[in-house]
């Protein structure tokens, strides 16, 4: 029945690792045509299904077992949460008599297990009749589809799926859901209107919420109206294309980037909840009003007051671009995107006094040796942060491990990414660190041949955490790590791997991409980070 409602939700793929009282829901999958992407770490599988998430643009099936399998899932779910990836966790669970905290024994019971998850999921369901599993199935699949979106949870206990269905229950077919999405009331669109149409220098902040919502027309047409700029948040960079000429790029931790939206006398944010990074650590003070369009209530207003609207950002930006009287005037677009373009020089001249070239060309050698078309997946690694402000994404998706923050995303993420499409060329970037986090999922794409490429950018240990220590205490304790040959490693299981250096990027990555199969990419190097600007300001 579990597997049936899947199939009716329009199921063919799903991510998981069998275990004790999850064999039934897998000796299912072997008899549906529904293909599985078979991680060997949950945790890595819950990155996979936020991959396969973001890529197929629908919710991702996680099937884990229980107690410690699910729980290892938990930091994924954190991630999937914070960024709004829709992923129905399926957890089997204990017998039904050992539910409630009864203390039967059974293996891997827990009082509450899905107490665990309270924090991370929107909702969970624990199953304890056969009849309930599709009704439970799809509701946490609406619910997970609802804006903002997110993960839950389903708890099916190993009784219950290894239960036989009567005779006089039909087979799983309707499985119609209706995913709610808020809508910015009347009222608030025309007064945000109001706002922009007398405003002499409005500036847009585009974040995750525009990109997650497909807003990118929307907000153009708003930002054409009233000649914009637009910002990106790290999270939303792929709002705009960057070839637009009111695209302001991503630069916020930038000191002249904050200067510059404090200077708006209205600034539109959409889908961001102003935080830690996009808002320069919590330094950004803005000096006019604020709109703030956000699908998740408890982030309007949160950290800056202003005019808050509640609901999906294409709906409500395309109601704000039919209500807006003003119209783009030439000379108002010449001087912003002159302002663009001087804000570039700042930020650039900034960086070439600092030295950083080997940096800079390390990513333009990685920009180089991807398609334009390629999506990438970046750890929480030195070079990824160079990336979260100067990345060009192109045709491509851009994905990073901001909701949580968490090491070893961006490797299991880009494998379901890869799983969703064959197609496509994805990229994973991983510090050593964090990629011994996810090495073991190598095993997982030899198995199912999946082309995808992973660059490890290897400095010895926790190069950022080094660097944050050493600022902080003149020393750093704990981030130097004994690390095994990664090449070897790789091929030992089978996949494409090579070392490489800043010179031969480029070309080592194309070479990937035209070799079938997974291959890994080692390039030994220490990384700098550009100097903070943020610390000339107290938060």
């Amino acid at each position: 029945m579990a597997v049936e409602t899947l199939r009716a939700l329009g199921v063919d793929r799903v991510v998981g690792i069998p275990g004790q009282h999850a064999l039934g829901l897998f000796d299912a999958l072997r008899r549906a045509p529904i293909e599985l992407l078979p991680a060997r770490v949950e945790n890595n599988a819950g990155f996979m299904a936020d991959g396969l998430a973001r890529c197929s643009a629908t919710v991702a099936p996680l099937l884990l077992s229980t107690g410690p399998g699910a729980l290892t899932a938990l930091p994924a779910l954190m991630e999937a949460a914070g960024s709004s990836v829709p992923v129905l966790a399926i957890s089997a669970q204990i017998p039904v008599d050992g539910l409630g905290g009864s203390r039967r024994g059974h293996l891997h019971e827990l009082e509450d297990q899905s107490a665990a998850f309270a924090q991370v999921v929107k909702g969970s369901w624990t199953v304890r009749t056969s009849a309930q599993i599709p009704s439970a199935l799809i509701e946490a699949w609406e619910l997970a589809l609802s804006v903002p979106q997110g993960p839950v949870l389903v708890e099916i206990p190993q009784d219950i799926l290894l239960a036989p269905v009567g005779n006089d229950v039909p087979p799983v077919v309707d499985a119609r859901v209706h995913p709610r999405s808020p809508r910015v009331r009347d009222e608030l669109i025309a007064e945000a209107a109001r706002m922009l149409d007398v405003a002499e220098r409005p500036v847009i902040l585009a974040g995750g919420g525009a990109v997650r919502a497909g807003a990118s027309d929307a907000l153009l047409r708003v930002a054409e109206a009233i000649d914009a700029p637009v910002f990106s948040t790290f999270s939303g960079r792929d709002a705009v294309p960057t070839t637009h000429p009111l695209a302001a790029g991503t630069w916020i931790e930038d000191i002249a980037t904050t200067e510059y939206l404090e200077g708006a006398d209205v600034l539109l944010v959409v889908g961001s909840g102003l935080g830690e990074l996009s808002s320069n650590y919590f330094t950004l003070r803005p000096q006019g009003r604020v709109i703030q369009l956000d699908a998740d209530l408890g982030v309007l207003g949160s950290n800056h007051s202003g005019l808050g609207l509640h609901g999906d950002a294409r709906d409500a930006l395309e109601r704000l671009s039919d209500a807006l009287g003003s119209g783009s005037d030439p000379r108002r677009r010449t001087d912003r995107v002159e302002e663009i373009a001087a804000l570039a020089d700042v930020v650039r001249a900034r960086l070439d006094s600092q030295g950083l070239e080997l940096e800079r060309g390390i990513l333009a050698s990685i920009r180089e040796g991807l398609p334009d078309d390629g999506d990438s997946f970046w750890d929480m690694t030195m070079i990824a942060y160079w990336a979260w402000s100067a990345w060009d994404s192109r045709d491509g998706t851009f994905a990073t491990a901001q909701g949580a923050g968490g090491l070893g995303y961006a490797f299991p993420a880009a494998i379901g990414a890869a799983f969703a499409d064959p197609s496509r060329a994805v990229l994973a970037v991983t510090g050593d660190g964090g990629a011994m986090y996810g090495i073991a999922e190598i095993a997982t794409c030899v198995q199912l041949g999946l082309d995808l490429t992973w660059l490890i950018v290897a400095d010895g240990g926790y190069g950022i955490l080094a660097e944050y220590m050493t600022g902080a205490f003149g020393a750093a304790t704990a981030t130097d790590l004994t690390m095994p040959d990664f090449v070897a490693l790789a091929q030992s299981f089978g996949a494409h791997a090579v070392a490489t250096t800043p010179t031969t990027l480029a070309a080592d990555l194309r070479t990937a991409w035209e070799t079938p199969g997974p291959s890994v990419i080692v390039l030994p190097q220490t990384i700098g980070l550009f100097a903070p600007t943020h610390t000339e300001r107290s938060a």
